[in-house]
């Protein structure tokens, strides 16, 4: 008997829907990529995010640092990742500076599927402690008699930490320089080691080497102060409207099942809603947020357009 060529194809498909339905995920390891190097604000969490999605998955959640780019490689390589699942980001508002900075291949803001943002806190700016100026007024007086003479260390080119020091560099007319490092650890240790005198880097892998002495707080960039440095003012108390809010959030390539994005936003926002973790978050000056996928939505869409607008003012090439 004969089995015309459309028949086979419905027999076959009413065979192997079944055993394609039967596959739960996850059924393998998933790859969280950090987009920059150990140590620094992405880097601890997701490390801490990995440990408990780990437990609640049944499959290791795996960090894998790519860093380079302002964390644009990262973001390229899930952008362009198969969207199963396998493959997620962590990622902070360097992401939405990369992307106004460097207009990637796909559309960072509807090219990818939002999972969470996870929490919102400022960059910290540090000087070395043998900087003489030990506020933010004081530093734009320095800055301004010794115009050249001060760099500054960003987590990248095109990362917020670098863009927020631009838009610093056109509120306030001083003169300083850029000097880029792979991430917040290195940017940090830039700093510590004198190589450059001043940074913005995010106040979770800051304030450890502030309290040690290492580092000197001049200035928050959130429009309030933060009330683990409630001695050290905010930058736009000296310099009116000038505000930059750092965030983390996770999303994954464009084309992921729903059901997986929900899982996935369920599971982090169950872990900020615990008591151990809003101790944690609290402790380290992230402000802990959650929501569903179109909060993080919106907030990339914003922070794109606002850094636009710095590159263009800054012609930043």
């Amino acid at each position: 008997m004969r089995i015309e060529p459309v028949l086979l194809a419905i027999v076959l498909a009413s065979i192997t829907a079944p055993a394609a339905a039967a596959e739960k995920y996850p059924s393998r390891p998933i790859r969280l990529i950090a987009p920059f190097p150990p140590g620094g604000g992405t880097d601890i969490l997701s490390r801490v995010i990995a440990v408990p999605a780990t437990e609640t998955l049944g499959q290791t959640v795996v960090v894998d640092n790519r860093p380079g780019a302002g964390g644009a490689i990262g973001a390229d390589i899930t952008a362009h990742a198969e969207p199963n699942g396998y493959t997620l980001i962590l990622v902070s508002s360097s992401y939405a500076a990369s992307a106004a900075y460097r207009k990637p291949t796909y559309d960072p803001v509807d090219g990818i599927d939002p999972i969470i943002l996870i929490g919102t806190t400022g960059l910290l700016m540090i000087t070395h402690p043998s900087v003489t100026a030990k506020s933010i007024p004081e530093l734009i007086a320095y800055a301004k008699a010794n115009p050249g003479k001060l760099n500054y260390a960003s987590v990248g080119t095109g990362s917020v930490s670098h863009l927020a020091h631009e838009a610093f560099r056109l509120m306030t007319g001083v003169n300083i320089v850029h000097v880029p490092f792979k991430g917040g650890g290195p940017a940090l240790q830039g700093v510590i080691g004198n190589e450059v005198q001043i940074g913005a880097v995010s106040i979770v892998p800051t304030i450890p080497h502030v309290r040690a002495g290492r580092l000197r707080a001049i200035g928050v960039t959130t429009p309030k102060r933060s009330p683990l440095l409630p001695d050290v003012g905010s930058i736009g108390e000296a310099v009116p409207g000038f505000e930059v809010v750092h965030w983390y959030g996770i999303w994954a390539p464009k084309g992921t099942p729903k059901s997986i994005i929900t899982r996935w936003n369920q599971i982090v926002a169950k872990l900020l809603s615990t008591e151990a973790m809003k101790k944690s978050t609290q402790a380290e000056g992230l402000n802990a947020a959650g929501g569903p996928p179109s909060e993080f939505h919106q907030r990339l869409r914003a922070d794109i357009e606002k850094w636009r607008k710095v590159v263009a003012a800054a012609n930043i090439k």
